[in-house]
Order: C-alpha cells, then sequence, then structure tokens
C-alpha cells in the first residue's frame, strides 16, 4: 500500500511500534511456552476492548504478529467507534486480502468507499480515494464505473497522491478535473 509524504512520520512510528510490539509478544510468548499472551500496555491484547482511539493502531501490530481476529475487532471498533479511515484501509486490506478471513472483495471495496467519502485529519481519506478509484475503475468489488473512479482518482491526486496521478496519465487522463481526455473509451 502506497504511504503518502504527509504520512510518512505516522507510517514510520506506526512501524517502530508494531516492532517493538511484535518482538514484546515473540519473547513473552517464549517465556511462556506460547500460553496467554501478555497483556501489558505494550501488548496489542491489552488495547483490544479499550475505548481509546489509540487503539487504532495496535489493530496494525495485532494484524502484522497473526492475531488476525484481534485485528478485526480493533479495527471494527474504530470504525464504528470514531468513523477511522486507517481502520477501514486495514480491514479493507484485510478481505482483499483473505488473510484470516475468507476474501469478500465487496466488503473490501465497501471499506474503502466509506473511507473515500470520509474526511480525516490524517490523510487517509486520500488513500481510501485512490484505492477506490482503482476499485471503480476496474471493477473490483463493485459494478465498474470509468467516469466515477476518474473523479475519484483525480481528488486523489489534487491531495498529493501521486501514484493517482500516474494511474490516470498511464489510461489516457489527465490528473486535473478540467483537463480530462479518455482515450480508453475509443476502444
Amino acid at each position: 500500500m502506497f504511504i503518502p509524504q504527509p504520512l510518512s512520520l505516522i507510517y514510520f512510528l506506526s512501524t517502530l511500534l508494531v516492532g517493538t510490539l511484535a518482538i514484546s509478544q515473540i519473547t513473552h510468548a517464549e517465556q511462556t511456552d506460547g500460553a496467554e499472551l501478555n497483556t501489558s500496555d505494550l501488548s496489542y491484547t491489552a488495547w483490544i476492548d479499550s475505548d481509546k482511539r489509540m487503539k487504532c493502531l495496535y489493530g496494525y501490530a495485532a494484524d502484522k504478529t497473526g492475531d488476525h481476529r484481534a485485528a478485526i475487532r480493533i479495527f471494527e471498533d474504530c470504525i464504528e467507534r470514531w468513523n477511522d479511515v486507517y481502520s477501514m484501509l486495514w480491514l479493507a486490506q484485510i478481505y482483499e486480502a483473505g488473510v484470516g478471513v475468507k476474501k469478500d472483495l465487496q466488503k473490501s471495496t465497501a471499506l474503502m468507499k466509506r473511507g473515500a467519502l470520509s474526511r480525516d485529519e490524517a490523510g487517509y481519506s486520500s488513500l481510501a480515494r485512490y484505492h477506490y478509484g482503482i476499485a471503480l475503475y476496474e471493477g473490483i468489488g463493485t459494478q465498474a464505473d470509468r467516469s466515477e473512479a476518474v473523479v475519484f482518482l483525480q481528488l486523489a491526486a489534487s491531495e498529493n497522491i501521486s501514484d493517482a496521478c500516474d494511474y490516470l496519465k498511464v489510461r489516457g487522463y489527465a490528473c486535473a478535473s478540467e483537463q480530462i481526455t479518455d482515450k480508453e473509451s475509443a476502444h
């Protein structure tokens, strides 16, 4: 998944958090011969039932350490409580890949659409618009609608998602919404 520049610090911190948590989980599991995992504040398991929004980052840790059930619980709760777009993207990825759950492209795309229609300060909505635009363009988990896809992709491109602009250009579209040229529709 592409991480735009404004998210690079968040991505770095999330990656650092996951590495620390993974080492903590593995070390504790080895010490307890795989028995119940550590539930200290540094463990993602301590955040599963938390009412604090910080838990949404721990969903990533749970997913990356292989506890997909905990990740799904965390992400679903974050979406329900806070309409958290970060959680929508990660849960969409889980359903798209079918890791820990049955693959469900419709559910994945519905989550990306929800994120694409949201506004968040961190920039995850822009990333959701990019992924939803591709799903619409290619008909992944939804009926293909290229004209609507271009709208989402151009919006993502205007929000500094350079991959959206690249995707549009390869298909004959300009990044700016006022300069649309549809070369593919002629085919």
